[in-house]
């Protein structure tokens, strides 16, 4: 003991220095030094530990053992982790069990053996272990509880294809005059089979793949999965929305519903709803700033077309590249751009980029109905507004909407 005391200088420089708690025994398992963090980790009063068995430390049930464990190591007089993937727990001064984690470093002084123990209190990161266990479980649930959803959405969808399939083959045989319309037709159920059966295997794909995934380390995976998910179903709820418009449009029943708005709350949806489809590294920029001024408008559909505007723009457009969303006010008009630096439109298509299901020369193999321009230039001319656009291929293209801040 006096031997060890008589270098205490250089241990108290060491161990005061230390963040972790150290704690140095003998051979005999008797504490020689602890340093303040280590005090305060159990709980003791500075000097309380000294001369104290190592026993005090630990809980009862691990003393008979950890006597073997002590004397094995010592033998090998080596480094290594205390537990190798089992729980540690110490014991407070008033018997308060917590985990810990310890390293072991024998050393030898004036010919004695001592052991050095680094231990670290880990309270916190077990309890947000446990949290993280937890929220899993319930995501597990949802995840279930969404699949089977999605199933039945799956099995209804084919349903209906299937009826109107057939009612479209009923009136073929019945109204042969009117060929031109139900090819018209065919070539719409066809663009919905696809357009919503793609999306749909991919959901359930990654919701099944995301089951499996259970273990704390694959939970990269498993966002990954869940951001497919949420991506397939925001572009299956655009489609929807866009699908019902046509109805609207063409069976008459377009009549708006307009109210007064907040302009920034508009623009904050938008964005929002975009953010969940960029790719990796796209990001939108957009007036934070913007003036929060009431417009007069029907909301739904302004949202509709500029969500269609920034969705065509995320789409067209590479990773890492910037969007650019901006509104100005002029002359008691709103005007809209939103500009990206994608593929671009060849300008043989340019003039019939309005046109229904029309899809441009490279954008045959993307995802898409061909309707969505179609629809935001419909709607705007019933809400006296207008679109525009300039565009140059493998530059980018620029959208431009114009309406009325108070639509009468």
């Amino acid at each position: 003991m006096q031997e060890f005391l008589d270098h205490r200088d250089i241990f108290n420089v060491l161990f005061q220095a230390a963040s972790e708690g150290i704690i140095v025994v003998n051979s005999d398992q008797i504490v020689v030094a602890a340093n303040k963090a280590a005090q305060e980790m159990f709980g003791y009063r500075e000097g309380e530990l000294i001369d104290q068995h190592l026993d005090v430390l630990i809980p009862k049930e691990y003393h008979h053992s950890h006597h073997d464990h002590f004397n094995n190591f010592l033998n090998k007089s080596e480094k290594r982790q205390m537990g190798h993937g089992r729980d540690l727990y110490g014991v407070k001064k008033d018997g308060t069990r917590f985990p810990v984690e310890a390293g072991l470093n024998p050393f030898k002084m004036d010919g004695k053996d001592y052991v050095m123990s680094l231990v670290i209190d880990i309270t916190v990161r077990k309890e947000t272990q446990r949290q993280i266990k937890e929220l899993n479980t319930q995501l597990e649930d949802k995840i279930k509880i969404r699949t089977q959803e999605l199933r039945e959405t799956v099995e209804n969808l084919e349903e209906e294809i299937m009826r109107r399939k057939e009612a479209e083959r009923k009136i073929k045989d019945a109204l042969q005059k009117e060929k031109e319309l139900n090819e018209l037709k065919t070539k719409f159920l066809s663009l919905v089979s696809h357009e919503f059966k793609t999306p749909l295997s991919g959901i359930l794909t990654s919701a099944t793949l995301t089951e499996k995934y259970t273990r704390e380390d694959q939970q990269e995976k498993r966002e990954k999965h869940l951001v497919t998910i949420r991506n397939k179903v925001h572009y299956l709820n655009n489609i929807l929305n866009d699908f019902l418009s046509i109805e609207r449009l063409d069976s008459g029943k377009g009549q708006y519903k307009y109210t007064t708005f907040s302009l920034k709350r508009l623009i904050n949806e938008v964005v929002y709803n975009a953010n969940i489809t960029l790719k990796d590294g796209q990001e939108i920029l957009y007036p934070r700033d913007l003036e929060d001024i009431s417009l007069h408008q029907d909301e739904k559909i302004l949202e509709l077309i500029l969500s269609n505007l920034l969705g065509n723009a995320i789409k067209y457009s590479p990773e890492n590249t910037v969007i650019k969303f901006d509104v100005k006010i002029k002359e008691g008009n709103i005007i809209f751009e939103v500009e990206d630096q994608g593929r671009g439109i060849p300008e043989k298509d340019q003039k019939h980029i309005f046109e229904r299901y029309f899809r441009a020369e490279n954008a045959l193999l993307d995802q898409g109905t061909g309707i969505g321009l179609n629809i935001a230039k419909a709607h705007l001319e019933n809400l006296n507004g207008s679109i525009h656009f300039t565009s140059k291929e493998n530059v980018g293209t620029k959208f431009t909407v114009e309406v009325p801040v108070k639509n009468n």
